[in-house]
């Protein structure tokens, strides 16, 4: 599991660990861990550390001073660094002069021959995107040389992944005791590049934030035993498609069959399309574990939503299905409830913008799980579960690929399975997206819906044996 943390409490646990520790000496070891990655990228893209060209972008704080001491160690080690400040009065002052002893130089503005440029100006308590002064030395940056980040993209928020003006965008992002939530979260996890945890001894509570990795989703799938039969492993139904959708029915059932129930029933009209593609599937209504509404509604069927949460079986709702649902109702459930919208369905949900709920998407997502008392799994370039309490899970395999007609109807049926397997609804969500990034990353691009659902039990696979 990786797991992030707020800015408080990352601020709160270095507090205490400085505490115990002498004066300066939780800034050297993220400042070894620091240049010890730069010295590995730079094997990597030059073949060594000496005589490369290093240039460091400097902030005011102690960003800034992780930076220069970096900068330092590398200096030592052979390197030619130099310090651009954002603002020369307010530099580190025992960090420069741990630069200048190692034979590190000052500069006014970014050198146009660089190997390798440390991004320093701004740590993670930055708000609103980057101030002209910054802006300016990252417009300087020489194209195609490595960017790496310390801790944190200046400019991203560290807590919610926001962009709010302009902001750095990184090759790789060398983070200090803890990921952030911005590191895993879009628009800021785009920027980030291939980010490096630095362990530097924190003692951290419960996370705010979590990305599911294979073994934690290995653990969570539903398994067959000798005694299992379809009915114990249990029956999702599939309520979708209509007559001007039908292909959303087939989508569903083809997500659903795949997502280790042990039955799949559909009800609607698109039985016969349904049964052409997966004879499989069981028709018309009859006993389930849970029902997956809403994919290819169409219009005038939101009784058939309401019918079903009002009965005690697990139901996920997307798509259609979310148009004017009744948070009150939904409160009032006492079996597991998944929501599945996109940006624009949960703006409607949330009575906001879409671009509001893009720009902070987690707290879209935590504000969703909160009003209508379900879990929410909010989709989109960085996919997030919540469930209104504990962490929100961030999937963290998804593809671009996957912003295609139909995939969004396979994550439905998916997922819903599922839910009648037993998993709860947080968990039904994030190991539904896990695996509908995964089998996306195995079909490659570009792809279609189809075969993602294809590609799923191969996905199944790799989370067992990666």
């Amino acid at each position: 599991m990786r797991t992030a943390y707020s800015v408080e409490t990352v601020r709160g646990a270095e507090r205490e660990l400085m505490a115990r520790l002498p004066e300066g000496a939780l800034m050297q070891r993220a400042a070894a861990g620091l240049a010890a990655a730069c010295a590995g990228l730079l094997r990597r893209t030059r073949g060594g550390v000496y005589g490369a060209r290093v240039v460091l972008l400097v902030g005011p704080g102690d960003n800034g001073g992780d930076a220069l001491y970096a900068g330092a160690r590398l200096a030592r080690r052979g390197a030619g660094v130099t310090a651009v400040p954002m603002d020369p009065e307010r530099m580190h002052p025992g960090a420069l002069a741990a630069l200048r002893a190692a034979g590190g130089r000052l500069a006014p503005s970014v050198p146009q021959q660089a190997d390798l440029v440390l991004d320093g100006l701004l740590g993670i308590g930055g708000r609103g995107g980057l101030r002209p002064a910054a802006a300016a030395l990252v417009e300087r940056i020489p194209p195609g040389v490595p960017v790496v980040a310390v801790d944190l993209p200046s400019g991203v928020d560290a807590d919610t992944g926001e962009v709010a003006g302009p902001a750095v965008t990184a090759d790789v992002t060398v983070t200090f005791g803890a990921y952030k939530p911005g590191l895993l979260i879009d628009p800021g996890a785009s920027r980030a590049g291939a980010v490096h945890l630095v362990d530097i001894g924190l003692e951290l509570p419960a996370p705010e934030v979590e990305a599911l990795q294979h073994a934690d989703v290995a653990g969570l799938l539903p398994e067959p035993t000798a005694s299992s039969d379809k009915y114990r492993r249990g029956v999702v139904g599939i309520v979708a498609g209509s007559a001007q959708y039908p292909g959303a029915a087939v989508l569903a059932v083809a997500g659903a069959l795949r997502g280790g129930a042990g039955a799949v029933r559909y009800v609607g009209p698109a039985a016969d399309a349904v049964l052409a593609r997966y004879p499989e599937t069981l028709i018309g209504p009859g006993r389930v574990q849970a029902w997956v509404v809403g994919p290819g509604l169409g219009e005038g069927r939101a009784g058939e939503v309401a019918e079903l949460l009002a009965g005690d079986a697990a139901v996920l709702v997307d798509a259609d299905g979310l148009r004017g649902l009744d948070a009150t109702a939904l409160r009032a459930r006492t079996a597991p409830t998944l929501l599945t919208p996109h940006a624009g369905e949960a703006a409607a949900l949330l009575g906001v913008s879409r671009e509001s709920v893009e720009a902070g998407r987690l707290d879209a997502v935590r504000v969703l799980a909160q009003r209508y008392g379900a879990s929410v799994l909010l989709k989109g370039s960085t996919t997030l579960v919540a469930s209104g309490e504990g962490a929100v899970r961030v999937n963290p395999t998804g593809t671009p690929w996957l912003a295609t007609a139909g995939s969004g109807d396979v994550l439905s049926g998916l997922a819903g399975s599922l839910l009648a397997g037993g998993l709860s609804g947080a968990d039904a969500g994030a190991v539904g997206a896990y695996l509908h990034g995964l089998a996306a990353r195995r079909v490659g691009g570009p792809l279609l819906a189809h075969q993602v659902a294809e590609a799923l039990p191969a996905a199944w696979r790799d989370t067992r044996h990666p």
